[in-house]
């Protein structure tokens, strides 16, 4: 055996060195985003800077030097802090509006029925989802007839007594169903080939995205029951919520459609070569790919609806920030605005964050399975 052979015959390559602590971790991680350049490390400054500035007397205002217990704004006399009590003594108000405190039973089984509706339509692996998705269709119809009763000895409780995050609930929930069946039909009826169909589908989504909601709104509150025949009149809360969804559908069509303009011309030859009709078709090849493809601008728009609600305390219904309103045209609490509007602002941002976190669940969900 020669030299060469020998020295090949006994080689062990050496092992590998680890990177650099500094470019690994939370180290390599806070030098790549936040120091990578002087330009970001003087944003990165900067930042500190103004978050040093804002959050320490946020804090000491918020909880440090804020005043818990109280039955007036009297309590709070001196006080440099926030005065919650208006929250903590005027909380059911800001959750269920005027209900009868008796009946606070129904909206507490309406937002559990949500719950379990949620978990069916949005958690693919539930069990027994075959069954719950009759569930979830049927659930707006059923958590109407709870909250209003009227029939099977509960007492039929009138919309103008509903508010506050209960009437935010009720609108964004109802808006966010029906729009996105309506904003699918509306999509397909602009794409269709039939001249008509497409030519009416058009006109409505583009005469609904050119007027503002508050216009629809004050139409269907303050216009819509001038045009009714004499004796004939429609819950105000009806009305509300039919404009909310024109609005709603309108945007939420044109999200779809831009979903089913995604897709490659092929799936729909593929789709026709099997024989598939037009309903099949979509309704198997086409809509879930292009569903999937639109659930950022789905959940963006469903956002937007849901903040919006707040435009009805304009037509005079009293949800959340109606509510603050009214609550705060007490003598007992006037001047407490920034407190009521701060407790507001954390329950549409819990709401919100978690609608765009199961967004992002859904994606990264989606996007694993594409990967298999």
């Amino acid at each position: 055996m020669n030299d060469m052979t020998r020295n090949a015959t006994h080689w062990t390559p050496k092992p590998s060195r680890p990177p650099p602590a500094a470019s690994t971790g939370v180290l390599g991680w806070v030098r790549a985003n936040l120091f990578s350049g002087w330009l970001n490390t003087a944003l990165t400054l900067l930042s500190v800077y103004l978050l040093y500035s804002v959050i320490p007397p946020l804090v000491d205002w918020a909880f440090v030097s804020a005043v818990w217990d109280g039955a007036s704004r009297d309590a709070c006399t001196g006080a440099t802090g926030a005065c919650w009590p208006v929250v903590a003594v005027r909380w059911q108000q800001l959750i269920y509006g005027f209900y009868p405190e008796v009946e606070y039973w129904r909206p507490i089984l309406a937002f559990v029925l949500l719950m379990v509706a949620l978990f069916y339509g949005l958690y693919d692996k539930a069990p027994g989802r075959r069954y719950g998705l009759w569930f979830v269709c049927a659930f707006p119809f059923i958590a109407y007839m709870l909250l209003y009763g009227g029939f099977g000895g509960l007492e039929y409780v009138e919309s103008p007594k509903w508010g506050g995050l209960l009437l935010t609930l009720a609108m964004g929930v109802t808006g966010i169903a029906f729009s996105i069946p309506f904003g699918v039909l509306l999509a397909l009826g602009r794409r269709s080939n039939l001249p008509v169909i497409s030519m009416l589908s058009t006109i409505f989504i583009e005469f609904i995205r050119g007027v503002p909601l508050v216009t629809l709104l004050f139409f269907g509150n303050v216009m819509l029951p001038l045009f009714l025949p004499e004796g004939m009149n429609i819950d105000n809360y009806l009305r509300v919520v039919v404009a909310v969804c024109f609005f709603a559908s309108a945007y939420m069509a044109e999200v779809i459609r831009g979903g089913l303009q995604a897709i490659p011309k092929g799936q729909y030859e593929a789709a026709a070569a099997l024989g598939l009709g037009y309903w099949r078709m979509m309704g198997f090849i086409i809509l879930p790919q292009a569903l999937r493809i639109s659930i950022p601008g789905i959940v963006n728009t469903s956002i937007g609806l849901y903040k919006d609600t707040t435009l009805v305390s304009l037509v005079g219904l009293f949800d959340l920030l109606g509510m603050a309103s009214a609550i705060n045209a007490d003598a007992k609490w006037v001047g407490l605005e920034i407190e009521l509007y701060a407790f507001i602002a954390l329950l549409f941002f819990l709401s919100c964050f978690a609608m765009s976190r199961y967004s992002l669940w859904l994606e990264g969900r989606l996007a694993k399975g594409d990967r298999r």
